[in-house]
């Protein structure tokens, strides 16, 4: 792994991470079409999912210290029998409807062994039949979420139906952000609170991927040189923050659809080419093209 390959997957992840495309998918078609394998893009894509998550530290600051704030006051209430679901503040209710989310994902962690495998595959086949559910979860969204609930109005059925969209983006080709974004106004919440929602709820499973990627890790041996994560984490994080401005503008101004139509179109083109590479016995298209 060198430089290059580096600053390519992670301006991928950054863009990936937070638009509404699947960066698990497009870093799979990107190792498949490169040839890159092995502990090294273990190790990478850990890299690069800590640099986006710092973009989301970042990019909401002024909410993560609020909501980390509410952590302290939340157990301070425990502790002195002034804690009461009901009634809460926007920021508590905010906190509580996160931790909601993240639960249906301890069901999703069961099965997460057959759903590695089908990224490390050689066939690219249901990568492709993902992305055409993303696309089809964000037309619909778009077309149909007209919702008005803002951040203090999300219920816990709510919060566990968002959460059920992104344990099915663990698989391959499936958004995490477009799955939630699209969740999230099928609830009914408006597209800005459906946007925050989703990238706050990134943090979680951001976290517990790269933690559980590194103890993959740490099984092999193979010695890996540090500049180019450093120039991995350093392009994701950038370019994760901007993605993150982008889908929020693109929400704001009613061009959410544009990611509709491209999972779509890209969905049939990786299926197309799954076919084709299995005719050849299963040989990587590059390598089909450049013999």
């Amino acid at each position: 792994m060198n430089v290059f390959d580096a600053v390519i997957q992670a301006v991928i992840q950054g863009l990936t991470e937070f638009l509404p495309v699947s960066s698990s998918g497009h870093l799979s078609l990107t190792q498949h079409f490169l040839g890159i394998s092995g502990e090294s893009a273990i190790l990478l894509s850990i890299v690069l999912h800590l640099g986006t998550l710092l973009a989301v530290f970042v990019a909401y600051y002024r909410t993560i210290w609020e909501l980390v704030k509410e952590v302290g006051y939340s157990i301070r209430d425990i502790f002195t029998g002034r804690f009461h679901l009901k009634g809460m503040s926007d920021n508590r209710r905010l906190l509580v409807m996160l931790i909601v989310a993240t639960l249906p994902l301890c069901l999703f962690y069961f099965i997460k062994d057959p759903i590695k495998g089908i990224s490390s595959d050689d066939s690219i086949l249901i990568e492709g039949f993902c992305f055409l559910y993303t696309g089809v979860i964000l037309f619909l969204s778009d077309r149909f979420g007209k919702g008005r609930k803002k951040a203090g109005d999300i219920k816990a059925k709510d919060a566990a139906v968002i959460g059920v969209f992104q344990g099915i983006a663990l698989l391959p080709g499936v958004s995490r952000s477009g799955s939630t974004i699209a969740g999230g106004l099928f609830c009914g919440l408006t597209r800005a609170t459906a946007v925050k929602f989703s990238f706050l709820m990134s943090i979680p499973p951001i976290l517990a991927g790269a933690l559980t990627e590194f103890l993959d890790y740490r099984k092999s041996a193979e010695t890996v040189e540090m500049l180019p994560l450093i120039v991995g984490f350093a392009v994701a994080a950038v370019v994760g923050f901007l993605a993150i401005k982008l889908v929020r503008w693109l929400v704001k101004t009613n061009k959410f659809k544009i990611f509709a139509y491209y999972t779509l179109a890209l969905g049939i083109v990786v299926i197309l080419i799954s076919i084709i590479e299995a005719a050849n016995g299963g040989v990587n298209i590059v390598t089909l093209f450049t013999r």
